[in-house]
């Protein structure tokens, strides 16, 4: 098949645009949600893991609509945190300091290229939007009761979803995906 006839992944996608913290698909519905902040359980007492494990269950079971549960990883630039060991090892003057700084400034280039974030995101698609927002509250308030801190997803967020899956986590410039 020669490239003039071939067919981008981008055209079997069915998205719009994505706008207003939505992605709009073609067929009319939007596709909105959360972005859950990460938090490690395993460093809290054996009861508090229990209850944002019981909170959580609570709030599965309240949501009355279907949703997805997105993981996603996302690249991170340490960079900026290289620079400022790099400056604060030129201040320092205790050779025991430095050398620690040291320590951490060659782990951090050992690891630059790798290092990433994970994401968690609970998303819905819906036509109306008051029942989007109602959603999002919705989401939002059980997440807290469980202990988790969320936010509604923003454009960013969800084109970076779908770099992370149509693309390998490679950012798109090109095409609807972006607004």
């Amino acid at each position: 098949m020669s490239s003039r006839n071939s067919i981008s992944t981008e055209s079997f996608v069915p998205v719009r645009t994505i706008v207003n913290n939505m992605i709009e698909l073609d067929n009319g519905y939007k596709v909105a949600g959360v972005k859950v902040t990460p938090k490690n359980i395993f460093i809290l007492e054996e009861g508090e893991q229990f209850n944002v494990i019981d909170g959580l269950k609570d709030f599965y079971n309240t949501l009355d609509f279907e949703f997805w549960l997105v993981v996603a990883d996302r690249p991170v630039d340490i960079s900026v945190y290289i620079a400022e060991l790099q400056m604060q090892y030129n201040q320092v003057q205790n050779p025991v300091i430095r050398k620690l700084i040291n320590q951490d400034l060659n782990k951090a280039e050992q690891f630059s290229d790798m290092v990433s974030d994970i994401e968690f995101y609970l998303l819905f698609k819906e036509r109306n939007l008051e029942i989007i927002q109602k959603k999002i509250r919705i989401m939002i308030n059980g997440l807290a009761n469980a202990g988790l801190a969320s936010s509604q997803a923003n454009n960013e967020d969800l084109r970076s979803i779908l770099d992370n899956f149509l693309n390998a986590g490679e950012k798109t410039e090109f095409g609807t995906v972006l607004s």
